[in-house]
């Protein structure tokens, strides 16, 4: 890399190498969280904090926490960080790299001597990616009192999610206190888990959301008829129907795509009854993940499914129940002071950059409901993300810590004063 940047490449990449190394046998790059690998890599990311010169401790929702102290500590805590957890087979970079190139920013600072006003912690949220208690997010849920209590019985391998908090070195019991009126602001960097930065060459996204995230279960009822002798005139099946379904949100999303705004639905997951090759499909439950960085795209949808699927139940002869929310997430901006913060600190180390929605989820979107945050995002290898492939170019990603490292220095300074427009820095 040409440019002449304040972090260190070299320990960025050791330190991503060192914890790619920690992997099931035959699984890369598998580090799930609550397993002893896990706990492997927390060792390993701890060591360097404190290697940094970082005062570290396990928080109440079991995240790690490495803590440089500032000249007036009374203005807040500055935090940058991610997760190390991964998905089975999953990711070599996703959340590491955010964990790692916050850690490079505490180190850079006290490679210059830089004494900041505020207090800056770097975090590894635990079990960002949906965890082996089948739920998601629990750091940053935890953190900021947002865990919903029923999750702490959920039960895997014999022992519910409370104990292995506490395992951890959490403190379950205290988590709906929780709410962390210090966080003066947050950001975190991310490979993109997408194709845009690589193909339009650009160097940092700025994400100006996270897209909310609705899950919509529809029913198929059609009729179970022997699939040799019922013609096919006489027939109500309700896998037919489905697939057509299928195939016109797909249609339907994509022109939603063609507005501003991030859009997507997808149907991944079908159940079909009886399941049989000769019997013709009785019932069929698919549901549909959908995806929106402006709440009134979703709601469009909405309204166009609900009506879609009379008309598609007519069409086919069958019952299709009206379309149910299982869950329904609202879009996060990113706080408008921080991203133009982050903006200039682009300016600053050079980085060619512009602006996009996150389509996934982050722990950033939970740490956002409590005090001012936003993400930054650096090109993957063809988008590729959760899979053995995944790839960032190193380079890439100690240009994003050098961003990190400007936006941070700008924050210490701008955090503590309110703008007429309600933004906080900038």
């Amino acid at each position: 890399m040409s440019r002449n940047l304040p972090v260190d490449a070299g320990r960025i990449a050791a330190d991503l190498e060192a914890l790619a190394a920690i992997t099931e046998p035959g699984h890369p790059w598998t580090r799930r969280a609550f397993t002893p690998l896990f706990l492997e890599g927390r060792a390993y990311i701890e060591a360097r904090m404190k290697a940094a010169g970082l005062e570290t401790r396990i928080d109440a929702a079991g995240n790690l926490i490495g803590r440089r102290t500032g000249r007036k500590p009374w203005l807040g805590t500055i935090m940058l960080g991610s997760h190390s957890d991964t998905v089975p087979d999953g990711g070599r970079f996703d959340g590491i790299a955010g964990v790692i190139s916050a850690l490079e920013v505490a180190r850079a600072l006290s490679d210059r001597a830089i004494e900041l006003d505020h207090d800056l912690e770097i975090v590894d949220f635990l079990a960002e990616e949906v965890s082996i208690f089948g739920v998601s997010c629990i750091g940053s849920r935890g953190m900021t009192g947002q865990l919903p209590e029923a999750w702490l019985s959920r039960v895997s391998d014999g022992r519910d999610l409370a104990d292995a908090i506490a395992e951890l070195g959490g403190t379950p019991g205290v988590l709906a206190q929780q709410k962390r009126p210090d966080l003066a602001g947050f950001l975190e960097l991310h490979i993109e888990q997408g194709p845009v930065l690589e193909a339009e060459r650009e160097d940092i996204g700025i994400v100006t959301a996270i897209s909310g995230i609705t899950r919509i279960e529809i029913a198929v009822e059609g009729r179970a008829d022997h699939a040799g002798t019922t013609p096919m005139d006489r027939r109500a099946d309700a896998l037919v129907a489905a697939a057509q379904l299928v195939l016109d949100i797909r249609n339907a999303a994509a022109e939603l795509a063609k507005m501003p705004g991030h859009f997507a639905a997808t149907v991944g997951e079908l159940r079909i009854e009886p399941n049989a090759a000769n019997v013709v499909p009785s019932k069929v439950v698919l549901l549909i993940d959908g995806r929106a960085e402006i709440r009134d795209d979703m709601e469009a949808f909405c309204r166009w499914l609900d009506g879609h699927v009379e008309k598609l139940a007519d069409a086919y002869g069958v019952t299709i129940k009206p379309p149910s929310r299982v869950s329904d997430n609202l879009p996060t901006p990113g706080d408008a002071g921080l991203l133009s913060t982050l903006e200039a600190a682009c300016i600053s180390v050079g980085a060619k950059h512009r602006r996009m929605a996150s389509g996934a989820g982050h722990d950033t979107a939970w740490i956002a409901k409590v005090a001012p945050a936003a993400m930054i995002f650096v090109p993957c290898r063809d988008g590729r993300s959760h899979c053995p492939d995944e790839w960032a170019d190193n380079d890439d990603i100690a240009l994003g810590a050098a961003v990190l490292f400007e936006a941070v220095h700008e924050m210490d300074r701008d955090l503590n004063q309110e703008k007429p427009d309600g933004t906080h820095t900038g």
